[in-house]
């Protein structure tokens, strides 16, 4: 009973369920708000919003980390020059955050440090503050990147991937 149900709760999100939880302007915000951060630093953050899960993630009762890892994977988020991309993922429908980073970044921030990082996301969430909440993470990912992939002076971040937001 529990898989049909959350079948019917993820197909039943779409879109526009998305860009109505942000708000107007929000993705154009978030995009700007990432490329901001990425004038100062090597690494590269992407942002993937999805209202719910495929069906085949859905019918093997798959977490949403197994979602977030296929799409660091499919953004090639992994594929940097410095090793140094994270990726942020929102599952609208389970409201479930998910933070996936290169072995680079990984070196310097254990999953205790993601692990608070998601649960200020969270409360954010619950008080329906998606943006907000998606804005903390983004400075949070923004400092560990500054402090340990400084852009030398002079030196311009190549933008490797794409700052605006994925949403499905």
């Amino acid at each position: 009973m529990h898989r049909w149900l959350r079948l019917l709760h993820h197909r039943r999100l779409d879109e526009t369920d998305v860009k109505r939880a942000l708000g107007p302007g929000a993705l154009q915000r978030l995009e700007a708000r990432v490329a901001a951060s990425e004038r100062h630093h090597t690494g590269q953050i992407r942002v993937c919003i999805e209202a719910g899960l495929p069906l085949s993630y859905i019918r093997r009762e798959a977490p949403a980390r197994d979602r977030a890892l296929a799409m660091f994977g499919k953004l090639r988020v992994w594929d940097t020059e410095h090793n140094n991309g994270v990726l942020i993922y929102l599952l609208l429908a389970e409201r479930a955050i998910e933070i996936v980073t290169d072995r680079g970044l990984a070196r310097h921030a254990d999953t205790a440090h993601w692990q608070r990082v998601m649960a200020t996301m969270r409360e954010a969430f619950r008080a329906g503050q998606f943006e907000a909440g998606l804005n903390q993470a983004i400075d949070a990912v923004d400092a560990l990147l500054r402090q340990h992939f400084p852009l030398a002076p002079g030196q311009v971040n190549p933008n490797e991937l794409s700052n605006a937001p994925v949403v499905r």
